[in-house]
Order: structure tokens, then sequence, then C-alpha cells
């Protein structure tokens, strides 16, 4: 049975969905003003493991993840670049779904943008203010009463008094309680039409929080299943969502919370200010898209992942320990048997709050007993099983030759003239001219493995 650790109980529990063999799930999506970085690519990955999973355990699944498009950050930049708050968000989601897509990251069901689901947000509001929970501030802006509502701190784990207001959670005098956060926010002078809507309380925007409790509300009811994000949002985001949607329905909003944790690199946090700030597709520059997404997999979803070259590298070889032996024996045509002792394995591992870390020690017991054996049926299982994690879905091949950069037609005629060159040196007993071809070509990062059915190469 699937067991899910839930940050709320902090404990693993077995999963029961609301619905018999239907799972409703919510994952917080991106902030649409630049472009996606590796903690973006997490989530990304990580959820969508989840989802493949969750299916391919007999689920119906009906998944969405938003995207915020309206936000201070988003106001700042297209100001700064002299565009509308509308073309700077199409371009960097067209980016992000251009991430997504080369990490393998299939859509969610749902992609609602937040401008959407206005008219959503302030009858949350609205309910929120009939019920005591919110109020008009001195600045017009629209507060929630954090102390009125009796849970709150509870995803966290502190109490009111330890709490402090976090990020993008304004704090001035004209609110009630430091700790109370916006709801709406009264349009300031200097921001542009297109981010002022009007609204019972005068023209404004909706603050951050209340846009995912709006649109899971609207797409998966008041009660759903799962609720995912990064670490990073399990406070004030996901407490301040609870007060909210609990604050206004009066009754459990959801029932499993799931956060994946940071990134690093090197061991210090990914920021800006150090120096350490990678785009995915700065990352996709230098590594191949399914190797950025086997990293981000063998490590279980909860844990710290830790990004360096050398983590890469170590991926990069890993991955093609896997394709090498798909390479070696040809999978047969045959569904994943779930009876098999390695199906069981995987089975189990993916059960205990999905621990791709022992699920992907499985596929190497797998390349280990194909490449032993010349099992076509344990080739079968070692492809089927890395389709569940969306991994081993290439041509061998094609992985193999390609590495961290495409191999050009021209490039692979120049290797395998090389490559024959060699096999008439090896005829003539030159094993010398033989040698160094082979090293010569290993310098410029490509292997050769003689096998019986002649030399293969691949990117070393």
């Amino acid at each position: 049975m699937l067991q899910i650790h839930n940050t709320l109980t902090r404990k693993k529990e077995i999963f029961v969905p609301i619905e018999p063999g239907k799972v409703r799930m919510y994952v917080c999506g991106m902030t649409v003003y630049d472009f996606c970085h590796l903690g973006h690519a997490r989530v990304m990955v990580v959820f969508d493991m989840v989802a493949r999973w969750l299916r391919a355990s007999g689920f119906g699944l009906e998944y969405v993840r938003n995207i915020t498009d309206i936000d201070d950050k988003i106001i700042r930049r297209a100001g700064e670049n002299g565009e509308s708050i509308r073309s700077l968000t199409d371009r960097f989601i067209a980016a992000m779904h251009e991430d997504a897509d080369a990490l393998g990251v299939m859509r969610p069901d749902h992609e609602p943008r937040a401008t959407e689901y206005v008219g959503q947000m302030q009858s949350l509001i609205e309910r929120l203010r009939h019920k005591g929970l919110a109020y008009v501030a001195e600045n017009r802006d629209v507060c929630y009463s954090v102390r009125k509502f009796e849970g709150y701190g509870k995803l966290s784990g502190k109490s009111l008094d330890e709490l402090r207001a976090g990020e993008r959670v304004e704090i001035a005098g004209d609110k009630n309680d430091p700790l109370d956060f916006v709801l709406w926010k009264h349009a300031r002078t200097e921001e542009p039409a297109e981010v002022r809507w009007a609204s019972p309380w005068g023209e404004g925007r909706p603050g951050w929080h209340i846009e995912c409790s709006a649109m899971s509300s609207d797409l998966l009811g008041e009660h759903f299943d799962i609720h995912g994000g990064g670490q990073d949002l399990q406070f004030p985001h996901h407490e301040n969502e609870i007060a909210q949607s609990e604050g206004a329905h009066g009754h459990t909003f959801v029932n499993y919370w799931m956060h994946n944790g940071f990134v690093r690199v090197d061991d210090e946090k990914m920021s800006k200010s150090l120096g350490n700030f990678f785009t995915i597709r700065d990352v996709l520059k230098k590594y191949d898209a399914e190797v950025v997404r086997f990293f981000i997999l063998r490590a279980h979803y909860r844990s710290p992942l830790n990004y360096s070259d050398a983590h890469l590298e170590d991926a990069r070889q890993s991955l093609t320990r896997l394709y090498t032996a798909l390479r070696n024996v040809a999978p047969a045509d045959a569904p994943i048997d779930w009876e098999e002792a390695h199906a069981r394995r995987f089975r189990e591992a993916m059960d205990d709050d999905f621990n791709t870390a022992e699920a992907v020690a499985v596929l190497f017991d797998l390349a280990n007993d194909a490449n032993r054996n010349g099992s076509a049926a344990m080739a079968a299982q070692l492809k089927g099983l890395g389709g569940v994690l969306g991994l081993l879905g290439r041509d061998p091949l094609a992985f193999l030759q390609r590495g961290t950069s495409e191999a050009g037609s021209d490039e692979a005629g120049e290797i395998e003239a090389l490559i024959e060159q060699r096999v008439q040196a090896k005829k003539a007993r030159n094993f010398a001219e033989a040698d160094r071809i082979r090293a010569d070509l290993l310098a410029r990062g490509i292997a050769l493995e003689d096998t019986p059915h002649g030399t293969l190469w691949r990117r070393a």
C-alpha cells in the first residue's frame, strides 16, 4: 500500500484517497518573471514522478500545477524591461514549457494562470470578511486576521509567538497584527492599469497566497487529496493557504501535504547573491536533459539535493551504464511483469513514500542481471520500470553516442571511418596504430568497446 510522508502530521501515512480510485493533486508552480532554475526543475520532476507513479498504480489522477502571473517581481521586471505584464509572462511561460519538455515532464491536466481567477479570489475574500477573518486595513489593503484562525501554525509546527511574517508578506503599520497577511492589495499610483482589477474594496490586485486557495478549490473542490511544492513554501505560503481555505469553508482543505527538499550547490544554498545560481537552460547547455532528470530522481525527494559538476558527471556515467545494458541486450517486446522479483522490489520502494533512490538501485540490479545472463526479459523489465520514472525511453545508441552534446552526422561519419581504420590496422597486425587510434578518440571523449558484434563507440 502506498505510504506518503505527510508534512502536516510529520509522519508516513497510508494513502487513502477521498474518492476510491481517484486522486486530486495540486502543486504550486512557477512565478514567471525569469527563466526557471534548478529548484524549479526539482519541483517539476519530483511531482511528475509522483503523478506517473499514481497513474501506474491504477489511480485516476487530476493534476493541477498553477502559474503565478501577477506578483511584485513580475510588475517590477516588466517595468524594467519596458514591456507589458502579459508580454513578459507569456515569454517566460513558453520558456518554462521548453525546459519542462526537455526534462521529460508531462504537462499537468490543468495549468491555471492566476490572472484568470481573480473573480474567484474576490469571492473567497468576501467569504472571509463575512466570517470575521478578514478586514480592510487603513491603507485599504484587505488583510487576514491570523490570530482569529485557531489552527494557524499547524503545518509549520510553530506557535503564533514563534512565527514571523515571511517572504512576500508585507509588514505594515496599517495591519492589526504584524502576522496578518495581505489578501488584496489596494492599487498603488505607480502601478500600471493592467494590474488593477475592480473590487468591492476598490481597485487593486490579489495577494500571493489567495491565488492558490482560489485556483485549487475551483478546479479540485474545497477538499482534495494532495498538495505539493518546494520546502520553502511550507511557511508562509502553504500555512496561509490552509488558514484561508479552512477559514472560508469550515472544514479540512487537504489530506496530504508533500514538500520536496532544497537544491544546494557545492553544499551551499543556491542563491544569486552567492553567484551559484543556475537556470535549467544553463545546465542543459552542459548536460543531457535525461541526465539532469536522472540526477534529480536518484535522490529521495525529501532529501537535500547537492548540485555539482562532479555529481552531474557521476549521474551521466550511471545512466550510461543502464543504457549500455539495453544496448548489449535487446529488450523483449513485453509489458512489465509486476510479479517478477525486481518489479516487486521497485513497487515496494515507490510505495514507500516514492523512494526513487531504492527504485533506481533496482534498475542497476536489473542491468547487471541482463548483462550477466543476456536476458531479454530482464532488459524488458529494465526498460519498462525505467519508463515508469520517465527514463530509458530513447534508443540506447542515440544516448550513448550523444552524451553531453549532439553527435552530428559529419562527426559520426568521421568516427566510424576511424573505427574502420583501426579494424584494418588490427587485421594487418599493426597493433600500435590500432592503439593510437583508440587513444586519439579517447582524448576526444570517444570510448571504443570491442564486442562480439563489432566495435561500438560512445561518449566517454
